[in-house]
């Protein structure tokens, strides 16, 4: 605790715990400040358990984060021959705390960073030993996984596969195009992540990996992306659903209606404009995989590029569907000109990387 605190511990003459303290020329003790800033703690042996314990508080998270002060203790313990045996957090944590130490210890290992966040929470738990003493349950510890279980909701996305596509084929329209266009990006974005991933733990690459690392990182938050808005689509369909279910008896009723039929299509076109820009971001993804990643994945690049353009292209379709319900024409006709581009864009973004994809196959 001494070691890692940032008050550190008093110098004493003969350097030992117990010794008589060093003091300054106003006899004031001196200080040798510990490993940490912004920690304070405290070590005790807990005779139930058989073991030390080091308890901390981390008053800035951001200057020492909480993997910073588990390897601190580490490194202490080491020194005398010890062994760190696990963690506890009491009360919550927030979710980032967790993810940025699934990331170090990733580094530690010499391997990718590029891993979903349920998968980098679960390293950090296992690499802290957090359920040592007692299970660690992310959905009751983690603040932002407490609040989403608080308040459940429908999602597409955390259906399975076979239920995913249940829904798609059943008599509800939704999910529709728009939802199962989002998803497709999200599957192209995923292969390009897996090539990064591949090619950062390819054996002789070993000087790459920072590289590709950084790109499978970028390919996990382009999913996360991605699957949002897969959710966000059947969310603004069903927006436009009801509003036309709305009663239209009277003048006011009627009046009422039709603003509230036009903001859901509006909506409604919105989201499918944003399913192609977010999409269109992994066309560099997959065009960096396709001139540098693991040849043997080249394969994965050309199924990832053909999922991404029919994403784009599918999303485009609802937005067309969507503006010839639109009454406002100047917003009818700055959503048409954002169509137009981003497909030209994603056409001529499409045909470079297959060409770049064919010539690997030669």
């Amino acid at each position: 605790a001494f070691d890692v605190r940032e008050n550190g511990r008093v110098k004493t003459l003969d350097g030992t715990a117990t010794g008589n303290p060093m003091v300054d020329e106003k006899g004031q003790p001196i200080r040798v400040p510990g490993m940490l800033k912004h920690v304070k703690a405290i070590g005790w042996y807990v005779e139930e358990y058989g073991i030390a314990q080091v308890s901390m508080n981390l008053t800035n998270i951001e200057e020492t984060p909480l993997h910073a002060a588990f390897d601190a203790c580490d490194q202490s313990a080491t020194k005398r021959g010890l062994r760190v045996t696990g963690s506890e957090i009491v009360g919550m944590v927030p979710k980032k705390c967790l993810i940025d130490a699934g990331k170090h210890f990733l580094q530690k290992q010499n391997w990718s960073e590029g891993l979903a966040e349920e998968e980098l929470i679960e390293l950090a738990i296992r690499s802290m030993g957090l359920s040592e003493l007692k299970p660690f349950d992310p959905k009751e510890k983690i603040i932002e996984l407490k609040i989403e279980a608080a308040v459940p909701k429908k999602s597409m996305v955390k259906l399975d596969l076979r239920r995913f596509c249940n829904e798609t084929l059943s008599d509800s329209p939704a999910p529709g195009g728009g939802s199962v266009a989002a998803l497709m990006g999200a599957l192209g974005a995923s292969l390009g992540g897996m090539v990064a991933n591949l090619s950062a733990g390819k054996r002789g690459w070993e000087d790459k990996l920072r590289y590709f690392s950084d790109w499978a990182v970028k390919a996990q938050q382009l999913k996360d992306e991605m699957l949002l808005l897969v959710d966000e689509d059947t969310a603004a369909f069903n927006q436009v659903m009801a509003a036309f279910a709305l009663p239209k008896g009277s003048a006011k009723e009627r009046s009422a209606r039709t603003a509230t039929i036009q903001a859901a299509n509006k909506l409604a076109a919105e989201v499918p404009l944003r399913i192609m820009q977010t999409a269109s971001k992994a066309y560099d993804l997959l065009a960096e995989m396709a001139a540098r990643g693991n040849p043997a994945s080249i394969s994965d690049v050309g199924v990832g590029l053909l999922a991404v353009h029919a994403c784009i292209d599918g999303a485009g379709m609802n937005v067309r569907i969507n503006l010839a319900n639109l009454k406002d024409e100047k917003i009818k006709s700055a959503f048409s000109d954002k169509l137009h581009v981003f497909s030209g864009e994603s056409d001529a973004r499409f045909k470079e990387i297959s060409k770049m994809v064919e010539k690997k196959f030669r």
